[in-house]
């Protein structure tokens, strides 16, 4: 469920003393916070935001369509290498048709040669 308008966004008030000091005094170095919980306001645009995926700081740079979504939705916190089982050789064929993607209809025959007398 989405959070009233009446209540506003919500952001950790640390967060926004540290950007607020950061547009104060032109300081362009990343803020580093652990809130991945704050929405991202129109006064973060611009800045780079070190956002703590439980491991490290991964740099987000703050831009205009990321408004109004939260800070922990871009510092991913698992890291997917792939689905675990039988590895297929894939071998090209030595000459002939491509395959076919699977689940499609097989392709038509070549026209056979006519038969000499």
């Amino acid at each position: 469920m989405a959070r009233s308008i009446k209540k506003g966004p919500f952001v950790d008030h640390h967060l926004a003393k540290k950007v607020d000091t950061a547009r104060g005094g032109g300081d362009k170095r990343p803020i580093k916070t652990w809130s991945r919980r704050s929405t991202i306001v129109p006064e973060f645009v611009g800045f780079t935001i070190a956002v703590h995926n439980g491991k490290q700081h991964v740099p987000v740079y703050v831009t205009e369509n990321m408004v109004g979504h939260k800070l922990g939705e871009f510092a991913l916190t698992r890291t997917f290498k792939g689905h675990t089982g039988e590895r297929k050789a894939i071998v090209a064929p030595a000459a002939g048709p491509a395959p076919s993607a699977p689940g499609a209809a097989p392709a038509p025959a070549a026209p056979a040669a006519p038969a000499k007398k």
